[in-house]
């Protein structure tokens, strides 16, 4: 064998993987310690870091719900400023910002008490009637449950109609102390009011000036972080606040002109009912429509009754399939089933106020995550 074949037998060394950092040996297990599988270590590890999270958002949500008056008043200020700032900036070009301020703030409460007064005159100045188609759709309702196939025994219905004058007769202090009660959450729900009123003014006058200031507070590590954060979180909320004001807007005018045409009452109050409903996303529209439905039944019989139904359908399918995809995907990029996971979160968590603050709370907080997440490697 030559010197060349045996140096081509010959095994060759195995060359060390080149790797940034050397591997450092492991220390020994004490004797008796059982072995924790690496998958069950980094479950571990996640695990009680979710339960940190979990417990300060606990506490974050607990301080909430103590102050949660003053929680609703900022929302309800920021609402404000988002849907009244770009006014402002249009009317600050021919006059003081301080005027213009002023001039948005007093025209929207104007325009908003002259809705509420309308709407209060149209249930005054249809009353007797509406009591009076009431009592008659009732009675239309009642026999239409006497006859096939439902066959229910009349007397039932009158021990029914019986049992609830009773009902209100026996338990009239009750009811006297649940109107007092909500007189006192009458003067709650003013405070609220005005304090949103009293933080709008000065979060539509300076409020990026505000904001400004709070980051320079900041460690210089964090302020830049901090900034990007609130941008994103500001054109998030602003572009939500706009959103639901159209796809709002859209519903009430639908439902007021389908209601006029089929002569169902309350076609205004009704409307507008829709309007405040469609701040709660997949829920309240349906909600507000039924009662319409409820309304067209007493009022109007089962055939009107159905056709408001069939127009819950309608409205429904043209809010979920093209005002929310048109309106509101551009500003909230959430999928439908996480919208209803934190409206109903919402709802049981703190109620209506809850349901409606959930999907921008949910919308914001992506947001922010979003521009804090480092871009991907090219």
């Amino acid at each position: 064998m030559t010197r060349r074949s045996a140096a081509r037998s010959a095994p060759r060394p195995a060359r060390p993987r080149a790797t940034g950092r050397p591997r450092r040996p492991r220390p020994p297990l004490p004797a008796g310690t059982p072995h924790v599988s690496p998958l069950l270590r980094t479950v571990a590890a996640y695990s009680w870091r979710l339960l940190a999270v979990g417990a300060v958002t606990y506490a974050v949500f607990a301080v909430l719900g103590r102050f949660h008056e003053v929680g609703v008043a900022v929302f309800l200020g920021l609402v404000v400023t988002a849907v009244l700032r770009p006014l402002t900036g249009l009317l600050a070009r021919w006059m003081p910002r301080p005027l213009a301020v002023a001039c948005a703030l007093v025209g929207s409460i104007l325009l908003l008490l002259g809705a509420f007064a309308f709407v209060g005159e149209t249930i005054a100045s249809e009353w007797t009637n509406l009591l009076a188609e009431f009592k008659d759709g009732l009675g239309r309702i009642q026999r239409w449950l006497e006859q096939p196939p439902l066959r229910l025994d009349p007397h039932a219905l009158n021990d029914v109609q019986a049992r609830i004058t009773s009902y209100l007769s026996s338990h009239r202090s009750t009811l006297l102390s649940t109107a007092v009660s909500g007189a006192g959450r009458l003067v709650e729900i003013f405070t609220v009011i005005a304090l949103a009123l009293f933080c709008s003014v000065f979060f539509i006058h300076s409020g990026d000036r505000q904001w400004a200031w709070f980051c320079t507070q900041l460690p210089p590590t964090a302020e830049d972080r901090v900034a990007t954060a609130g941008r994103a979180a500001w054109r998030t909320f602003t572009g939500y606040t706009h959103g639901i004001l159209l796809v709002a807007g859209t519903n009430a005018i639908l439902v007021g002109v389908a209601l006029f045409a089929l002569g169902v009452p309350l076609a205004v109050p009704l409307a507008l009912l829709e309007f405040f409903a469609a701040f709660i996303p997949l829920i309240g529209s349906p909600v507000a429509l039924a009662v319409a439905a409820v309304v067209a039944l007493a009022a109007k019989g089962p055939l009107v009754a159905c056709l408001v139904v069939a127009l819950i359908v309608v409205i429904g399918q043209i809010e979920g399939h093209l005002l929310h995809p048109l309106v509101m995907s551009w500003a909230v990029r959430l999928h439908p089933v996480v919208v209803a996971l934190s409206v109903v979160a919402g709802a049981i968590a703190a109620g209506v106020v809850g349901a409606v603050v959930a999907v921008p709370l949910v919308s914001v907080a992506w947001a922010v995550r979003q521009s804090l997440r480092p871009p991907a490697p090219v």
